[in-house]
């Protein structure tokens, strides 16, 4: 009969326990040293224009008064998607400006732009330059995956570390974040186009030029929109994190009213960003679905 409380030496044996890799310290040494010598690069190069495209467009949009603004977005989502969707963006952020968070909400909206601004032209060369290289994209996918399964709260560290506290660390770790869906579906889109019409643009003496620009990103946009959707979304959920680090706007309002155990505040701020969410995931879909390579079938 077998003696319940002999432990079998292979059930026993941990291999984990031979070889202990001490990854914490060597992820922390190349921070140190990555911070040590980039730090002033990148705070004298990086920083300052981010900070000023996110000053300007921020100048821009509170500068418009709350009733010319709701008109534009009217005007707007109704030429990018219907009536319905512009009648409904209209009542969304009325309702953000009745809860007396509309300063956050401009703060929100720049933060979100500029980030996607950024994230587009850098990602939109890349996806570009990865449809035409096999080799090319092979390189970038794993650090795509990398940048995208990343936890956001990781990014804010090395963040705070390299550019100091504002929304200009929370601006740099969202761009990092959501710039990856920008160069999957521009390369996705690009090498989805039929070979035949291709071929066509080939046939007619389409320089490369030509054939990219008249022929690849124009019926590739419907998926390039989606990309910049997805790139849209993930900015917002990152600016609202990045309230940790000092990004103003409705984050910050979500993590004060957290801080302070104002469900009150927390859940205004959550509201906002939900309504903003949703109205500018209407508006790329309307601009996506009107698109020239979208087929529309009946």
């Amino acid at each position: 009969m077998i003696d319940p409380t002999v432990v079998p030496v292979a059930v026993a044996f941990n291999p984990f326990d031979v070889l202990d890799v001490p990854a914490r310290e060597w992820i922390t040494l190349l921070v140190d040293w990555i911070v040590a010598v980039f730090r002033d690069f990148f705070r004298a190069y990086i920083s300052p224009p981010v900070r000023a495209v996110m000053e300007a467009v921020h100048w821009a949009f509170s500068s418009i008064p709350p009733l010319l603004f709701l008109a534009l977005v009217f005007a707007l989502a109704w030429w990018a998607a219907s009536w319905r969707v512009a009648l409904f963006s209209v009542i969304a952020l009325a309702v953000v400006g009745f809860m007396d968070v509309w300063s956050p909400f401009i703060t929100t909206l720049s933060l979100v732009t500029t980030a996607v601004v950024f994230s587009m032209l850098i990602g939109l060369p890349i996806g570009i330059l990865c449809s035409r290289s096999d080799t090319l994209y092979t390189l970038i996918r794993p650090v795509l995956d990398i940048m995208q399964t990343t936890p956001p709260f990781v990014y804010l560290v090395p963040a705070v570390m390299l550019f100091g506290i504002g929304n200009v660390p929370g601006l740099i770790a969202t761009i990092i974040f959501a710039m990856p869906p920008v160069i999957r579906l521009t390369n996705l889109g690009i090498r989805q186009v039929s070979e035949d019409l291709v071929e066509a643009g080939i046939a007619f003496g389409s320089t490369p030029r030509q054939m990219l620009w008249k022929i690849q990103v124009p019926l590739a946009l419907p998926t390039i929109m989606a990309g910049i959707n997805q790139t849209i979304m993930l900015s917002l959920s990152m600016v609202v994190i990045a309230a940790i680090i000092g990004a103003g706007g409705l984050g910050l309002e979500v993590y004060a009213g957290l801080e302070r155990l104002n469900i009150g505040q927390a859940f205004v701020g959550g509201i906002g960003i939900v309504l903003l969410a949703m109205v500018l995931d209407r508006i790329t879909q309307g601009l996506g679905e009107h698109a020239p390579g979208r087929r529309k079938s009946k």
